[in-house]
């Protein structure tokens, strides 16, 4: 007569249970670098825009349309490039939807006169009588033309 069990003892049952707060843990840590680099990969037009002492817009206009001109003569709508013939049909759309929109012109400062008059008549001729150009403000001391004398 044996004392002993004849029968295998059972192990450790495998469990069933998926433990998700790992992947919860590393989703959550891929969020919060998603949230910090998005602005950063936001594309954004660099311009170096003229300097001014006008005082700044005090109300926005209620619709309006953002053109770029980097200093390179390169169109940009919305910073995105854009052809002339693209950009005159953008704009006739624009002016048949609203003739009162206003055309916001970001220059570069190195962007050749006849570049922007080419780029305020197509403008023009589309139907947007509305123009405004963006600058930098800056102090008027700053803007002291050579041999003027200064204020006090």
């Amino acid at each position: 007569m044996s004392f002993g069990r004849l029968e295998k003892p059972a192990g450790h049952q495998p469990m069933s249970d998926i433990n998700v707060t790992p992947l919860v843990d590393v989703m959550l840590v891929l969020l919060v670098i998603f949230i910090i680099t998005a602005p950063l990969m936001a594309s954004r037009l660099e311009l170096e825009l003229p300097k001014t002492s006008t005082p700044v817009q005090a109300e926005e206009p209620e619709a309006f349309v953002s053109i770029g001109l980097d200093a390179q003569g390169q169109i940009f709508w919305d910073d995105q490039p854009i052809d002339l013939v693209t950009l005159r049909q953008r704009l006739e759309e624009t002016a048949r939807r609203d003739p009162a929109t206003e055309l916001q012109l970001r220059a570069d400062a190195a962007v050749p006169y006849g570049k922007l008059a080419q780029l305020i008549g197509v403008a023009q001729q589309a139907g947007l009588a509305r123009i405004g150009f963006v600058t930098d403000a800056e102090t008027a001391k700053a803007l002291q033309l050579p041999g003027a004398s200064a204020q006090p």
